[in-house]
Order: structure tokens, then C-alpha cells, then sequence
């Protein structure tokens, strides 16, 4: 085995010097595997396996006591042993900083920085405009695998977010919810998928079906990017095409992309990480859990559902909010990860600032606001078709639940943003009414989106800087936590 030189575990009672420590055994970790591969590329075999592990960050505590019961992360569930891998220290500079500065606070405990268990992937080594597979013949990409680690799905699994993971009678207990591995996978996967760079997305995320508030979206980074006193210092678009704010000492730089991507991301950009990323999920509920999969490992702040629903009652217009407070799981695609069983609460902190953004941007309020929103539950389903199925099935189903609307992504965002921790939204435009013989034509459908998608759009942006300017110690609830809940955000 080839690996770096041993480092010995430290301890720290410093954040800042915790972090350069982990940012250091990275660097010196993936600066061996790079040195490696490239002699690979070159036609050197090694002699022996090449390895470098991610480093970690443990805490040991024979208490239960902690600082302050009032918060929903940052201290361990009691006595023992507790331990996660790290990766990105760059990316992730300002997360890390905070999780070990409140484990320093809430326990009284030093750090314990090392090199940890898990190695390394080949592949997560490399930077984010290296590819090496163009330049490995047949019989060296075969070969890979006998001289380096390759990326290993069972270290990357879902079981501490899920609640099912139990750690070996030695093993330490969980300090987050993603192992290194599980998070690098969604680094690349992010890429992918939505055209831009993991370092652009900011902690409030909205989410659409509808291309339409893309277009809304982007003419609005553009239109603020003009402006020197904006809030927002540069919007970025697929290709990491950023468009720095007028009077900035920024360029602008970024190549936009041949093709849009599969779930083009967005992001107006603000100080701390803190602005507004807009992703077009396209439509279905395997899409919504794909992107939120990703973007979970970013651990944002919070993520609202901003899109379209047919209404299911008739008293409802076309145009109409519905601000959802409950959610019928008919998309089947978290049935394994989080039983049907399981109650997706509505969170106060993010349900107030959609209605009061509601109020904001229309200029109503009491019974004239009441017309145009209505609060209630959200029918999820995965059959675009619903309407064609044998009747009265699903108009039954709907109307025991007491569902006032129906879509095809807010159950799924929703059930991932309970599993993973972040505090999600939703607030629907009713745009049909099918069980009412308002079905979507192109005339309708045309006046509907003139009408509508801006001020919906806005109302989403507004919601999301009520929640920041409320501030995010408000915002996650412990009403997210498990029994044993790891310590990290």
C-alpha cells in the first residue's frame, strides 16, 4: 500500500485552528492520490495499491449535560464516541467552523482531528476541469480499480439520515448526516445536473416545475446585477456564467453550455453564502428527489416548493395560492427511505413568512387575502395521467384526505427536506381545475402564466429573505430531530 505519510490524531480547542488542521491532512491527501494518478496516466503502474483517506473530526463526552437545551443541533446525544469524515474543507470552510465551534461551546471537550477510516475516491480527487477518462486506454481504465480506491456505494448510503444506521459495539456514533464519500458523490452529481458549480448555491433555495419562472428569475438576477446598492453581488447561470454586480471589481467570466441542462440552477449571490438559488426540477417526483438528494449535502438553510397544482375544490379560481400545511404521499418514491406512516408537520417559521409574503406583494390582507390563498393539504402524485384513472378512485381518495390541490413535486420536497433536515415550504398557483372541466388549453394557460409567475415568483424571493432576516438560529426546528440526532446542522 502506498499511502501518505502517518499523521498523528491532534486535539484542538480552537475552531479556526481545528479547520486549518483539516484543510491541511486534505490537501496533503488528495495531493498524493494526484500525484499518483498522473504518473498512472503516464504509463507508471504503481507497485502497489495507492490510498489517501479523507480526514475526520471526533468528540468524545461522558455526559448528557450540554450548554443550551433550546437548540436543534450542534451537541451530541449523550455519553461516547462520535465521528464524522470531512471533505472540501474549501467548500465547506464556513459550515465546518460553525459545527466545531458550537461542540466546543456545548461540551467543553476538545477536537480530535486525524486522518479518518473511509479512503478517498480516485475520482474525488480530481479538480473540477480535470477528466482523466479521455486520456486511460481500455486495459488502463480495466485496471483502475486494482491500483486506487473507486468510489464505493456502500460507505455513501442514506442510513444516518433514514434513522437506520446502527454503528458497530466500537465503532463511533455519527457526528453528520453524510459521510465525505456521500457528500463528494453529490458534489459531482450537482454538476451534472444543474450546470453550475457546488460553490455557487446559496443557503435558500427555491424550487419550480415551470420554465416560465426560470425566464422571471433570470431577467430579475440581470435587472438587480445593474444596480450597485443591490444586496446581491452577481448572478451566476449553467456554464458558471457569473454576472458580477455594476460598480464591482468582478468579472465577468463563464462559458454558458452547448445545451441547458437536465435542472438548470440559478443563483443571485450574496455575502456568507446567504442569497437565492432557483432550480428547474422540470416535472415528477423522482426528479424532486434526485436535486434535493444533492443539494441536501450543501445543508442549506431552507428550500420552498414554488409551482403550479390543479385545484380540487370549486370555490378555488385559476390563479389562486394554496399555502400547504399537510401532504398526501401518492409520489412512491420515498416509500422505502421514509414510510407513508411517518407525518410531514408544517413548519411555523417558513408557513409565516409565505403568508406574509403573500401579504406583502399583493397589498392584501384579511378576508381579501383568505379569497386568493387557501391553506391546506397537497396531494403529491407519480401519474401525470390521474385524470384518466377508473372514477370516483382518486376523487374519493382526495376528498377524504381533504386535499385542496393536486401536483407532482411538493410531497416529495417536502418528505426530503423532514428527512434531511431542512426546513421546506411549499406554496402552489392554482393553474386547472380538472374535476371542475377546467383543463388546461393553450389560451388559458397563456393569459394564466402572463398573470401570475411574476408575482408568484416574487412572493417565493420575499419569503426567503423574511426567513434570513429572521435569522436562521430561528429557523431550524427541533421538530426535525430524531431520538439519537447527530450534531451537525
Amino acid at each position: 500500500m502506498i499511502e501518505a505519510p502517518f499523521v498523528p490524531r491532534q486535539s484542538f480547542d480552537n475552531a479556526d485552528a481545528a479547520l486549518a488542521r483539516v484543510l491541511n491532512l486534505y490537501q496533503s491527501q488528495v495531493a498524493h492520490l494526484r500525484q499518483h494518478l498522473q504518473a498512472y496516466v503516464a504509463g507508471n503502474v504503481p507497485e502497489r495499491r495507492v490510498r489517501g483517506w479523507y480526514p475526520s473530526v471526533r468528540v468524545q463526552t461522558d455526559t448528557v449535560a450540554r450548554a443550551d437545551t433550546r437548540l436543534s443541533f450542534g451537541f451530541v446525544a449523550g455519553p461516547g464516541v462520535f465521528e464524522t469524515t470531512l471533505t472540501r474543507p474549501d467548500l465547506f470552510a464556513a459550515y465546518y467552523r460553525a459545527q466545531f465551534e458550537l461542540l466546543l461551546r456545548n461540551h467543553g471537550v476538545s477536537l480530535e482531528i486525524g486522518l479518518g477510516h473511509q479512503p478517498i475516491p480516485v475520482h474525488f480527487c480530481l479538480a473540477e476541469a480535470e477528466h482523466v477518462e479521455g486520456t486511460l486506454n481500455a486495459e488502463q481504465r480495466m485496471r483502475l480499480r486494482d491500483h486506487f480506491d473507486l468510489p464505493d456505494l456502500a460507505a455513501m448510503d442514506d442510513g444516518i439520515a433514514n434513522g437506520t444506521f446502527e454503528p458497530s459495539p466500537r465503532e463511533p456514533a455519527p457526528l453528520a448526516l453524510f459521510t465525505a464519500p456521500r457528500v463528494d458523490y453529490s458534489l459531482h452529481r450537482l454538476r451534472h445536473y444543474t450546470g453550475t458549480a457546488p460553490e455557487h448555491f446559496q443557503n435558500f433555495v427555491l424550487f419550480t416545475n415551470y420554465q416560465f419562472y426560470i425566464d422571471e428569475f433570470i431577467a430579475l438576477g440581470h435587472q438587480l446585477m445593474q444596480h450597485e446598492g443591490s444586496d446581491y453581488s452577481a448572478f451566476v447561470e449553467p456554464g458558471n456564467v457569473v454576472t458580477p454586480r455594476a460598480g464591482s471589481a468582478a468579472q465577468a467570466s463563464g462559458v454558458a453550455p452547448p445545451r441547458v441542462p437536465q435542472m438548470p440552477a440559478y443563483h443571485l449571490v450574496r455575502e456568507g453564502s446567504g442569497g437565492i438559488t432557483m432550480v428547474n426540477i422540470g416535472v415528477g417526483p423522482s426528479n424532486a428527489k434526485n436535486i434535493t438528494d444533492h443539494i441536501a449535502v450543501l445543508r442549506p438553510h431552507a428550500w420552498i416548493m414554488l409551482g403550479h397544482c390543479a385545484g380540487l375544490r370549486n370555490s378555488q379560481q385559476l390563479g389562486d395560492y394554496v399555502l400547504a400545511h399537510g401532504y398526501v404521499r401518492e409520489d412512491h418514491v420515498l416509500d422505502e427511505e421514509l414510510p407513508l406512516w411517518v407525518p410531514i408537520p408544517p413548519l411555523a417559521e417558513v408557513q409565516q413568512a409565505l403568508e406574509r409574503a403573500v401579504a406583502e406583494v399583493t397589498q392584501l390582507s384579511g378576508y381579501e387575502l383568505k379569497k386568493i390563498m387557501r391553506t391546506g393539504t397537497v396531494a403529491s402524485t407519480d401519474n401525470r395521467n390521474w385524470e384518466l384513472l377508473p372514477h370516483p378512485g382518486p376523487e374519493r381518495r382526495f376528498s377524504q384526505s381533504r386535499a385542496i390541490a393536486l401536483d407532482m413535486e411538493s410531497a416529495t420536497i417536502a418528505a426530503n427536506g423532514f428527512r434531511f433536515r431542512v426546513p421546506y415550504g411549499t406554496l402552489l398557483c392554482v393553474s386547472d381545475k380538472p374535476l371542475h372541466g377546467e383543463i388546461k388549453l393553450p389560451g388559458m394557460a397563456n393569459h394564466f402564466y402572463r398573470e401570475r409567475v411574476d408575482q408568484h415568483l416574487r412572493i417565493g424571493i420575499r419569503a426567503l429573505e423574511l426567513l434570513r432576516e429572521a435569522g436562521v438560529g430561528q429557523l431550524h426546528s427541533r421538530k426535525l430531530r430524531g431520538f439519537a440526532e447527530v450534531a451537525f446542522q
